[in-house]
């Protein structure tokens, strides 16, 4: 079995490596059979570090990991400002439930369906692996005109984008930044939303369960998930907030949970949540009717957005160990109580999201709860107010509450000299006007422009469709696009 899953992901690269742009898709199949999960980006830091030196590049790394690599102009264009390309080295990691799969070790496995490529039950990477490749083919051409060039690959921009952050003032040269980490092909962007972690925890004691007691597991499974910033108002179920409807259900028939687990990252909306749980038998039926019941009323109001929602139970030996009914009975009703979701849509851009909020993880295990949040926002105030509201929740069910990983917005500059280039090569090449937005999501060009405010930034990249999650894809006649813009774009700069 391992040998047959082995050839066929060489046979997938091989494929993969056909592509056009040849230079950009093979760079991205050599990328990905790097493990690049967050916070565990040693093998991809040595692996980029180690494609700079060998093409006789400036090539280093700072303190957190960031690899900066720099490359002189081609000729006749030794005068015009130095481009900084940035994109980060890093991955979500999430699988499916039945994919075996180590990120730690593993390359990503991928194949092309008609225009996309894909992955095989884990994330693709291609959030920002595209952009990191494109990069990795200019820095390696021999043929293509351009600026000095100076490339940025920072580290853990998923989990709290510690690179960014850690980069000092005085590092980088360039005087204009070209991030390639959006995700629609024919947006512009100029604009992002901050964050927060917000993070809350209590214990509890565990009781004994009662003899005679049964025993069940609930698991909601089949959601899509998705970008808790780009897709959060697409109305997709969250598996925490599914499970905690469920679970108030049992306060009213001493349901006792012995284990729960739901989600595993905060910028991943949870598809998955698994509860397992003793009730006293005489109750049980009367319980797993109001399951049943509920269950079908919350697949038919997701019938649209989920398809594909499975809520089942099944029969299980049950806990010796229980949560409390009182810790058990405040933690339900202060995820009930938890803004998730759209809170707020912006006043000043239509259509974009403004303030939101991500219940991303909540686990119970050996006398300990964790919920875990993510809170954005465009507006920086408003995403400390919605982060007061949610610690305000939790504190009056007991728990104590972390605010950590604040990172800034990205304030739009419509009049930038290279959002005008990007806008006018791309009306010149495509024939149509592109979208100049900001975004929900959060990009790394807010935190650097702290240490760097005259540095004239825009965002645009491929299109990527479910980022986060193991239904990412990217378009191939996207990346194409792409790649012609960026070429062009790098040929009008002054």
């Amino acid at each position: 079995m391992s040998t047959f899953v082995v050839s066929n992901h060489e046979n997938c690269r091989m494929e993969i490596n056909k592509l056009e742009p040849t230079s950009v898709w093979g760079n991205f199949s050599k990328l990905n059979a790097v493990p690049r999960p967050s916070k565990k980006e040693e093998e991809v830091i040595a692996f980029m570090l180690e494609f700079g030196s060998k093409l006789g590049l400036e090539t280093f790394s700072d303190e957190a990991g960031n690899v900066i690599i720099r490359k002189p102009a081609t000729e006749g264009m030794e005068g015009k400002k130095m481009i900084t390309l940035q994109s980060h080295l890093d991955m979500v990691h999430q699988k499916n439930a039945d994919t075996e799969f180590d990120f730690n070790t593993q390359g990503i496995e991928m194949f092309v369906e008609g225009d996309w490529v894909k992955a095989k039950g884990t994330t693709l990477g291609a959030d920002n692996g595209m952009g990191v490749a494109a990069i990795m083919s200019l820095l390696e051409s021999n043929y293509i005109p351009h600026p000095p060039l100076e490339a940025l690959f920072t580290i853990d921009e998923e989990t709290g984008m510690t690179g960014a952050f850690a980069l000092k003032e005085g590092v980088l040269k360039g005087e204009i930044l070209l991030n390639l980490d959006t995700e629609e092909d024919d947006e512009i962007d100029i604009g992002c939303a901050g964050g927060i972690d917000v993070t809350a925890t209590r214990t509890y004691n565990e009781k004994e369960g009662t003899h005679g007691d049964a025993g069940f597991q609930i698991t909601v499974k089949g959601l899509t998930g998705g970008h808790s910033g780009m897709d959060i108002h697409r109305g997709r179920g969250n598996a925490n907030k599914i499970m905690n409807r469920l679970l108030y259900l049992g306060l009213d028939h001493n349901v006792r949970v012995s284990f729960l687990n739901g989600g595993s990252l905060r910028n991943a909306i949870p598809r998955e949540s698994v509860c397992k749980l003793n009730i006293v038998r005489k109750q049980a039926d009367s319980f797993l009717k109001k399951v049943k019941e509920l269950s079908n009323v919350i697949i038919q109001e997701l019938k649209e957005q989920e398809p594909n929602l499975i809520i089942e139970v099944e029969d299980i030996k049950p806990a010796k160990r229980v949560m409390g009914l009182g810790a058990q009975e405040k933690m339900v009703k202060a995820i009930y109580a938890a803004q998730n979701g759209v809170y707020a849509m912006s006043g000043a851009i239509d259509d974009l999201v403004e303030t939101s909020n991500n219940i991303a993880k909540v686990k119970v295990e050996d006398g300990k709860i964790t919920i875990g949040c993510l809170t954005r926002s465009s507006v920086n105030s408003a995403k400390l107010d919605l982060a007061n509201s949610l610690r305000s929740a939790f504190e009056l069910s007991g728990f104590d509450v972390e605010f950590s990983g604040d990172y800034p917005g990205w304030n739009p500059n419509p009049n930038s000299e290279i959002l005008t280039v990007v806008k006018d090569t791309y009306v010149s090449l495509f024939k149509d006007e592109p979208r100049v937005v900001a975004c929900h999501a959060g990009l790394e060009c807010g935190i650097l422009g702290q240490n760097y405010p005259e540095m004239d930034m825009v965002s645009f990249g491929p299109t990527i469709l479910g980022a986060h999650s193991p239904d990412e894809r990217v378009s191939i006649t996207s990346v194409q696009k792409f790649w012609s813009l960026l070429l062009e774009v790098l040929k009008r700069t002054n």
